[in-house]
């Protein structure tokens, strides 16, 4: 799917920064308030905007460790992995991949002993194989906007 040069504008100013105002926004992008508000409704309409997210620095709150772990779950227990990856909370993103691993997950902890038992609860269900995060130079971000 592409877009064109207006909303290419919109979505990577609401990348930059999610709570700019209509305003701000509309002068960004060349259109009235409510043409950039109609714009942004068809953006979620087409699913090219899912939501609007504040970014959270884990170290903030007390998580300053993150690992991520290769989950290669036992046989017959994919389903059964599956959902207690989702029901830990210090899982904080998980993709399922192809390959040797099923899952690769990355878990935001405040110490190795609190990821020791998190790894603990899974480990009679999947083999893991876990790499603590030194640092992350690439922050999450969006693929490249394709303009039409």
């Amino acid at each position: 799917m592409t877009l064109d040069e207006v909303d290419t504008k919109i979505v990577e100013a609401l990348i930059t920064d999610a709570r700019m105002s209509l305003k701000d926004l509309a002068a960004r992008a060349g259109l009235s308030s409510p043409g950039v508000s109609e714009r942004i409704r068809r953006l979620q309409e087409r699913g090219v905007i899912l939501g609007f997210a504040a970014e959270i620095d884990p170290k903030a709150l007390g998580y300053s460790l993150q690992a991520i772990v290769r989950i290669r779950p036992l046989p017959g227990k994919l389903h059964i992995v599956q959902q207690l990856i989702q029901e830990i909370p210090e899982f904080c993103e998980c993709d399922k991949v192809t390959g040797d691993d099923c899952f690769i997950a990355r878990l935001a902890v405040p110490s190795i002993e609190q990821l020791d038992g998190i790894l603990d609860r899974i480990a009679d269900k999947a083999e893991t194989s876990t790499s603590i995060v030194k640092s992350q130079p690439i922050r999450r971000r969006p693929p490249p906007l394709v303009v039409a």
